[in-house]
């Protein structure tokens, strides 16, 4: 009898162990295979302050491309590989950014190729109206990204200090590296971006960091008789004209754990211990806030940084006394900024246009009838100021762009 009963306790537990085998087997098929655990690929860690979004849709509403690029994915994971690691794009909105900033995302994802993170980094009371934007837009174009809406936040000890310096939460972006932990990189831009082609090719400078190199930047300006900072900056500044903080590529792995060259002690200083004494130093003598910082981090560490051609921070400095972007003559402008407002008055009507017109396109138009020949048409409006005159460098990437996705075509074509 005891062996009968031995018998079936043995026979039980192997039961219960094959139990478990094969759900553990169905369980790791569906993370390869793209079910749930996959998509949590696509999809930000939640940090203390913020709201997540909802997941990348898919559906009946998604375009093949997007099926193209998760069956990608699964057969990098089924072949042992690593999938893809998503692009990541950072922006701040305070005060009336609201449109300006959904307009910098309507671009940003309208072109881009690979899936997008978006972190939005936004005053409390615009929090609301852009997750309601975005959930908002159709959901072929919500499976191109996934977002997650930040507070706005300081540390606490200067945080009145940091807020107020230049513009309302522009310094936000000196802390990104140590807010976004579990980023290993990121592009930043400014509200007021528009991107003229994906961003992918902005991510892909990434790959021509060399072992030193951890952010790139475009330069201040081109030519150095009408450039700012070699004529009246009163703090030191990266190379001949300085650089602008519109946007950036950073490597935060990097940053995060590099000691930074600098003229207050002997010793290198991480970026968490750098940046109030920077601060409390230089606050009497810099004029453009976080940017300054940037300059003066940049002058004793010029190694660090990787410098990209001015088309990639096209502003209204590059032609607003005839043309001055070399890189852009050549290629066309790769990424506009539109600064010191001029998206919304009327003193450089050619960035104006660009604007209004990504801000007016309806998702699943004819990209070229519905956003290229009307800008065009009211471009050729604007040849009586100089950039107006250069309109063709505003259109010649764009174009391309918007081929691009006229070949893809909407849902159901």
């Amino acid at each position: 009898m005891r062996r009968y009963l031995r018998a079936l306790t043995l026979c039980t537990v192997f039961a219960v162990f094959s139990g478990l085998y094969v759900y553990s087997k169905l369980f790791n098929s569906d993370l390869s295979l793209g079910g749930t655990g996959l998509k949590r690929i696509f999809i930000p860690p939640r940090v203390p302050g913020a709201r997540r979004g909802a997941a990348a849709r898919t559906g009946p509403q998604s375009p093949h491309w997007y099926h193209r690029y998760i069956m990608r994915q699964r057969g990098q994971v089924e072949a042992g590989g690593r999938p893809e690691p998503p692009m990541h794009l950072a922006v701040v909105a305070c005060g009336e950014r609201l449109e300006e900033t959904l307009t910098m995302i309507k671009s940003a994802v309208l072109f881009s190729i690979k899936h997008l993170n978006l972190h939005i980094f936004a005053e409390d009371q615009l929090q609301a109206s852009f997750m309601e934007a975005l959930e908002s837009w159709p959901g072929f174009i919500r499976s191109k990204f996934n977002y997650t809406v930040y507070s706005i936040s300081f540390p606490s000890e200067n945080a009145a200090e940091w807020k107020k310096l230049f513009k309302p939460c522009a310094s936000q972006r000196l802390f990104l590296p140590l807010i976004l932990k579990d980023v290993d990189s990121i592009v930043y831009v400014d509200s007021d971006i528009l991107f003229l082609q994906p961003v992918d090719h902005m991510w892909a400078f990434l790959s021509q960091f060399n072992s030193s190199q951890l952010t790139a930047m475009a330069p201040e300006h081109e030519e150095p008789r009408i450039a700012w900072y070699n004529r009246f900056a009163r703090h030191p500044f990266y190379g001949r004209t300085g650089i602008n903080s519109g946007v950036m590529l950073m490597n935060m792995t990097r940053m995060r754990n590099m000691f930074f060259k600098n003229d207050m002690t002997s010793v290198g200083l991480r970026w968490e211990e750098l940046l109030m004494p920077l601060l409390q130093k230089y606050k009497l003598n810099i004029t453009w806030g976080d940017q300054d910082l940037l300059n003066i981090i940049f002058h004793h560490n010029p190694e660090s940084l990787l410098e990209f051609p001015c088309q990639w921070n096209y502003r209204p400095d590059h032609c607003i006394y005839g043309s001055n972007c070399a890189s852009a003559e050549e290629d066309g402008i790769y990424i506009l900024h539109g600064n010191r407002g001029v998206y919304h008055d009327h003193k450089q009507p050619a960035f104006r246009a660009v604007y209004q017109a990504i801000r007016k396109y309806t998702f699943g138009a004819d990209p070229v009838t519905s956003l290229l020949d009307p800008l065009e048409e009211e471009l050729l409006k604007t040849t009586h100021t100089y950039c107006g005159k250069s309109h063709p460098l505003l259109t010649k990437r764009l174009a391309h762009s918007l081929a691009y996705i006229n070949r893809k075509g909407p849902p159901g074509r």
